[in-house]
């Protein structure tokens, strides 16, 4: 069966296998590129990359509602339990580490960036996902600066990479295009761009560049748009 990326606007994805839905960055009543409500979405997993407002709005919300399981950095899943998720309901993990989930492997990767909770309480480590699905790898880069260690994350063999290009909060442009050289996917597809002025971005003549410099399938999404591996 396809699996199915959506974007959901801004950082936030639903991966969709056919037999699990899982939601990334769960930010979704206060996104202006949206095109759903948080009471809208069904998933039975939630990742988290860090504890920003923007990635982690309506994570309490959907996971109480959904009865879903999230799987994010220790400090994250502890700040959760006190918004009323269930302990039972959340897999701590730490940077590096991975494990076995009913839809694939996950391991959680390092990412360059900051992590404060909207209470003002440390998210941890910031961090980006690797999934291995069924169907292929796909690496979630979240809220990342460029590093040199993506070229070791790339070696897994990625079929998609999702790469910030919104600049002034993540990497921009630039830095995403170096990126795509040291991760080397088989397919690319920017986010985190074109939410607020600050990170407006012509991704369509980003997609241009990476095709031109690399050789690298460069996708564009708009809000709602999907990508099936």
């Amino acid at each position: 069966m396809t699996t199915k990326l959506t974007w959901l606007g801004h950082g936030t994805w639903l991966i969709d296998t056919g037999e699990h839905r899982v939601l990334l960055d769960p930010f979704l009543n206060d996104n202006p590129t949206c095109p759903v409500q948080a009471d809208q979405v069904e998933c039975d997993f939630i990742l988290i990359s860090h504890g920003h407002f923007d990635h982690v709005a309506d994570a309490a919300a959907v996971a109480r509602r959904t009865g879903a399981t999230v799987i994010a950095i220790f400090e994250i899943c502890q700040w959760l339990q006190k918004q009323g998720v269930e302990e039972s309901k959340t897999w701590a993990m730490n940077l590096g580490g991975s494990c076995q989930q009913p839809f694939g492997r996950v391991k959680l990767t390092p990412a360059v960036h900051s992590s404060t909770l909207p209470d003002g309480s440390s998210g941890g480590d910031p961090g980006g996902f690797l999934l291995t699905l069924a169907e292929g790898k796909v690496y979630f880069a979240c809220d990342t600066a460029l590093f040199s260690d993506m070229e070791l994350i790339g070696r897994a063999g990625l079929d998609v990479a999702v790469l910030p290009i919104g600049d002034n909060f993540t990497m921009g442009p630039e830095d995403a295009l170096e990126a795509v050289k040291l991760l080397r996917p088989r397919c690319v597809i920017p986010a985190h761009y074109n939410t607020w002025p600050p990170i407006a971005q012509d991704a369509q003549a980003w997609a241009h560049r990476v095709k031109e410099q690399t050789g690298v399938e460069a996708v564009v999404l708009e809000p709602g748009g999907e990508y099936s591996l």
